[in-house]
């Protein structure tokens, strides 16, 4: 059973940093690929940053690149999204997604709520 539970968003200045952590029970870093999804009210639901299960490459949206990052604790199990430099652009609910490599099985969180704002 796959279990994804998001946390760290919150309300942050323009400018500033915040870190989204994803506790995947039920995964295998090994065979899933894990992303960070984000939707904006009255927009869809867009892809943010993947991290590929078998090699580890990174994946990033062209409007995020350089300013965040995403990455894994094998131990715990813990997929994090680091972000920086926030604009009031960024502002969403973020999900974290696990996708099966073999079979194509996706599982999503209940999502975290960014807010960018002054």
């Amino acid at each position: 059973q796959v279990q994804l539970v998001e946390s760290g968003g919150g309300l942050v200045l323009p400018g500033g940093s915040l870190t989204l952590s994803c506790a995947a029970s039920g995964v295998h870093f090994g065979l899933d690929t894990m992303g960070w999804y984000r939707q904006a009210p009255g927009k869809e639901r867009e892809l943010v940053a993947s991290l590929e299960a078998t090699f580890g490459r990174t994946n990033y949206a062209d409007s995020v690149k350089g300013r965040f990052t995403i990455s894994r604790d094998n131990a715990k199990p813990t997929v994090y999204l680091h972000m920086k430099d926030l604009k009031p652009e960024d502002t969403a609910v973020y999900f974290c997604n696990a996708r099966r490599v073999i079979g194509g099985s996706e599982y999503w969180g209940q999502g975290t709520q960014v807010t960018v704002s002054a």
